[in-house]
């Protein structure tokens, strides 16, 4: 995974917890699903990432 694909990730997991957290203080349940969304989607580029960082290993 290159170090842009990560910094992206991470990015995307940060404003998904502070959407989250947004959404717990107003109370407004969309936020929060919002937030719980980007941190998932996160950890799926993660995973993508790594699948490819070891499919990349693996033919080396």
């Amino acid at each position: 995974m290159s170090i842009e694909d990560r910094a992206k990730a991470a990015a995307k997991n940060v404003e998904g917890k502070v959407q989250e957290a947004w959404g717990n203080v107003t109370g407004d349940p969309q936020q929060k699903a919002e937030g719980q969304a980007k941190q998932a989607e996160s950890e799926i580029r993660h995973t993508v990432e790594d699948v490819k960082d070891n499919i990349k290993d693996k033919l080396d």
